[in-house]
């Protein structure tokens, strides 16, 4: 089976609630064949740091028991205890004595680090069902992706894309959660 391309989206959450809109929203993009969630973690930093992770999806338990948890193996997380960081680390290894690289030191990126201390966060696996098409027509093509990133709504204003005042409302609904309460 061909995969489309996959992104790791991680969202922060001062008081979470995995359950409510933005599962519904997940479930519409799901039943439209835009996206699919491979998998999905929730993540709570307690004030000292210390976390607790738990598996969210919205797969079919199938596709849960063919995927696994592939976003604990992404990011180094042993969800199933040391047997389930045991058989991650052997799989990295198998995949590097075939001559793959999934990261290098310079791209590694901490996601568990990032999370503030007593706050939650979502890591979401998702694949772009929309984007296959795409992504096969610009590999015929003989071209490759270089880099990817979301951009702010605020550097839209400067390309002329968006008008500052709506710019504005926008980047400060996607990050009042992040601000610390007085």
């Amino acid at each position: 089976m061909a995969i489309g391309p996959v992104q790791l989206i991680v969202l922060g959450f001062n008081h979470p609630n995995f359950h409510g809109e933005v599962i519904e929203e997940l479930e519409r993009l799901r039943e439209s064949d835009t996206i699919r969630v491979i998998d999905a973690l929730a993540v709570h930093k307690d004030a000292d740091g210390e976390m607790e992770v738990a598996h969210l999806s919205n797969l079919t338990e199938e596709e849960a028991v063919e995927l696994g948890s592939k976003v604990g193996a992404l990011i180094g997380l042993g969800i199933e205890g040391e047997e389930g960081l045991e058989r991650g680390a052997e799989a990295g290894a198998l995949a590097a004595a075939d001559g793959v690289e999934v990261f290098s030191d310079e791209q590694a990126w901490d996601v568990l680090e990032d999370i503030p201390n007593d706050s939650a966060a979502a890591l979401l696996l998702i694949e772009h069902h929309w984007a296959v098409p795409l992504r096969d027509a610009i590999a015929r093509a003989g071209g490759f992706r270089l880099s990817d990133g979301f951009i702010s709504p605020l550097d839209l204003v400067e390309i002329g894309l968006m008008e500052a005042e709506e710019a504005e409302e926008l980047h400060a609904m996607e990050t009042a959660a992040a601000k610390p309460k007085p």
